[in-house]
């Protein structure tokens, strides 16, 4: 049974799993889907093709699932898709896909959407992400398992984040960021590698120094980047981290590759 405030309007053809609580003035739309164990607190409204899965705490002023800021945008149906034990702070918004964009934007499961972040048309965010207070992230932006934004980071439409990759708070993100990279800047710029997360998920040591002996050949100053990536195959093929580092970087992309700063003289 699902306990539904007197004050909050579901519509009938909403589809609710067991022990779904909806609190005072949420208003529930004629598509959306709730599973089981779902908590809404106050004032949440959720519209369009929105379904959610199991156990997401969803918390005040949050908007799921309204027609997207986008002026190409004509109606057409998309949705928005939210996996698992999701936690979704207050003032949240998250807007369906669009024609353009493969109609869908999703969301994981374990994932933490601290208050007033927005996640734009057609982005794919993966599992465990974390994204702190009024990050902003554009359409078709694709962010990897486990990473992480700072508070108030804001990432430019169509950027790649690999997984696990940290983005610093205030941080401009116009370019695409590697696997276990990070990030920081007005005009963020690759520092290094996310050693924090790193050692967090679990690596060890030589691991951890196996990544950075990709990162330092990646990066070096001599022969191009298509000559070092090859140099990093031939040497470090074993390695998966490795292999998906270059794997990112090799995938087709609108956005550059962001790269450290050269020093100035």
């Amino acid at each position: 049974m699902s306990n539904i405030h007197t004050s909050a309007i579901v519509d009938p053809d909403a589809k609710l799993g067991s022990g779904v609580e909806i609190g005072p003035y949420c208003i529930i739309g004629p598509h959306v889907e709730l599973g089981d164990g779902c908590k809404l607190h106050s004032h949440v409204v959720i519209d369009g093709h929105t379904k959610i899965g199991t156990n997401c705490e969803i918390f005040p002023f949050a908007s799921l699932g309204n027609p997207p800021q986008d002026l190409k945008f004509r109606g057409e149906k998309s949705q928005v898709i939210i996996g698992n034990d999701n936690t979704i702070r207050e003032y949240v918004t998250i807007h369906p896909g669009t024609e353009s964009g493969g109609l869908i934007t999703r969301i994981g499961s374990h994932c933490l959407l601290m208050g007033q972040v927005h996640i734009a048309h057609d982005c794919q965010i993966g599992d465990h992400v974390v994204l702190a207070n009024g990050a902003a992230i554009a359409g078709h932006c694709v962010i990897g398992d486990h990473a992480i934004l700072g508070g108030l980071a804001a990432v430019h439409q169509f950027v790649r984040i690999g997984e696990h990759a940290f983005i610093g708070g205030m941080s401009g993100v116009e370019s695409d960021i590697i696997p276990y990279g990070m990030a920081v800047g007005p005009r963020a710029s690759l520092k290094g590698l996310n050693v924090i997360g790193i050692k967090r998920s679990g690596l060890d040591r030589s691991q951890l120094k196996q990544l950075r002996d990709a990162y330092d050949l990646l990066f070096a100053d001599e022969g191009t980047l298509s000559e070092r990536i090859v140099t990093v195959e031939k040497t470090m093929s074993d390695d998966e981290r490795v292999s998906r580092i270059v794997e990112f970087i090799r995938e087709n992309s609108s956005r550059a590759l962001s790269v450290p700063k050269q020093d100035s003289a």
